[in-house]
């Protein structure tokens, strides 16, 4: 009886640690092409602290160029045109974004609103 519960109890962790593994993992996909002066803004202002931000630790960073090549798998709702562009993805599939950048004063509170979203 004591083995088969420790054996139940294992396998019940087993299965909780992959439920965790398995759950989609949220990342910011940022797109942006060769001299776009906003993306080079960005690059200034936001990219020095995005990683350690808590926005930045909830979705880390993938950057893109407009033209690709984007990474297999992604499931987008449409192509961006526009640079930059900031998508929200969980587990590869776009859940939000937003196109263009609104200034260091209100990138995190947008990308906050865009994490909500996730949840």
């Amino acid at each position: 009886m004591m083995l088969t519960r420790r054996i139940m109890l294992a396998g019940m962790a087993v299965f909780a640690a992959r439920a965790v593994l398995a759950a989609p993992a949220l990342r910011l996909l940022m797109v942006r092409r060769r001299g776009c002066v906003y993306c080079a803004q960005w690059d200034r202002e936001i990219a020095p602290v995005y990683a350690e931000h808590p926005e930045g630790k909830a979705a880390p960073l993938m950057v893109v160029d407009r033209d690709g090549p984007y990474p297999d798998g992604l499931a987008l709702a449409r192509r961006p045109w526009l640079t930059p562009t900031f998508i929200l993805l969980s587990g590869g599939a776009e859940v939000t974004r937003f196109e263009g950048y609104p200034g260091a004063e209100k990138f995190f509170p947008v990308l906050r609103d865009m994490l909500a979203l996730a949840r």
